[in-house]
């Protein structure tokens, strides 16, 4: 018999069922049928609120690729609890009727192909959440570990780390499931291995580029030559590493765009913020006003500078002014500069040109611009436009 004429039987016999029982016993079965049906659908509700609930209970800081993960994380749950209240209240309408929906479905697509896809929807379900939760609990552990830290540098390092390893263990754990569902479905998992093998010889002697960029960014987060939170400049782009993967360094820009480099194409790297950084200064003044002075100035308002409470702390050393730099075509150019804690250089160095700009106004000390001045001999006094 195929599998429609099982299906025809099972309907047939399921019409007879129907018409030979009596009409208290129907109406009766209908009112059970709409009680499972209404509980599932409080169930459902009831489930979508804890949800959404347990979401907010979440710990740790409320950072866009948590509100991400947390959204997905929700969203397949809810997806799954449905499913599983709806095949809950499938079944138990079916017993009130005096079917057995499992036997059923048996006799249509035969009990191992039941089995089997039972089982691979319940690994496919554990592998998920394995896969969720393993990203949540890596993450806040070296979330943690990073706000413990002392060191601000070792707080970079670990937040650089956190992505990664929490990459290999979603890898680990989608592998797995993967070689488990093969062998489910009777796959031979040894040969596929063996030939798994062979296959990543031949793709590590081809793929050189990829092998390339794994190795170079092993060494530079092995290093320590860059990590999350760093401002780095890459060819003609720059902006803070938001990211390092396994192959890709994330660049994003102050304009918010985001430049993807492979390891293999970062030959050199300026890094912006390792340590400590410098604020270099480089201020014109005219020909005519007094370099001293202005020297005196901008040491005066250096110093000033360091004793203010929100920027004592940014400041490691008080400002070096290196002098005279250069004879420009339209002025003088002081060179200086101030040592500041990492990616702090950017709100000192604002902060003191506008203190500079008001100083050398006070002290007649002039910044010259482009502009046109003409110039005469003596005794030629330009002729003007007679009044009408």
């Amino acid at each position: 018999m195929t599998a429609s004429e099982q299906l025809l039987a099972g309907l047939r016999s399921a019409g007879a069922y129907l018409s030979a029982i009596g009409p208290a016993v129907l109406v009766l079965n209908l009112a059970i049928s709409a009680a499972i049906l209404a509980l599932a659908a409080v169930a459902g509700t009831a489930a979508r609120r804890l949800l959404r609930y347990g979401a907010r209970q979440v710990p740790g800081p409320p950072t866009a690729e948590k509100k991400v993960r947390l959204s997905r994380a929700t969203r397949f749950a809810w997806a799954v609890t449905r499913l599983g209240i709806g095949v809950c209240a499938l079944f138990a309408v079916a017993a009130a009727w005096g079917l057995d929906l499992l036997a059923l479905l048996q006799a249509v697509f035969g009990p191992h192909a039941v089995r089997t896809t039972g089982r691979i929807a319940v690994m496919t379900v554990a592998a998920v959440v394995a896969f969720e939760v393993s990203g949540f609990f890596i993450s806040n552990g070296i979330g943690r570990m990073a706000a413990r830290a002392t060191d601000r540098r070792r707080a970079a390092q670990l937040r650089t780390l956190g992505p990664l390893l929490r990459g290999a263990a979603q890898t680990s754990i989608i592998v797995v499931l993967a070689l488990t569902v093969l062998g489910e479905l009777g796959v031979e998992i040894g040969p596929l291995l063996a030939g798994a093998g062979v296959v990543g010889i031949a793709l590590g002697f081809g793929a050189q580029t990829l092998v390339k960029d794994l190795l170079t960014g092993v060494f530079l987060i092995v290093e320590d030559i860059v990590s999350v939170g760093d401002v780095v400049r890459i060819g003609d782009s720059g902006g803070v590493v938001e990211a390092m993967t396994l192959r890709t360094i994330r660049l994003r820009d102050f304009d918010g765009a985001l430049h993807v480099f492979p390891y293999g194409e970062a030959q050199v790297v300026h890094n912006l913020t390792k340590t400590f950084s410098y604020y270099v200064f480089n201020l014109q003044i005219s020909y005519e006003s007094d370099i001293d002075r202005a020297l005196r100035v901008m040491r005066r308002t250096g110093l000033e500078l360091q004793k203010d409470p929100d920027f004592a702390g940014k400041i490691l050393e008080p400002i070096e002014v290196v002098g005279v730099d250069a004879l420009g075509d339209n002025g003088v150019v002081l060179k200086a500069r101030i040592k500041t804690l990492p990616i702090e250089q950017w709100s000192v160095g604002r902060e003191y040109n506008r203190r500079i700009k008001l100083a050398f106004d006070r002290e007649g000390i002039v910044i010259p611009y482009p502009h046109m001045r003409l110039v005469l001999p003596d005794g030629l006094v330009p002729a003007m436009a007679e009044p009408r």
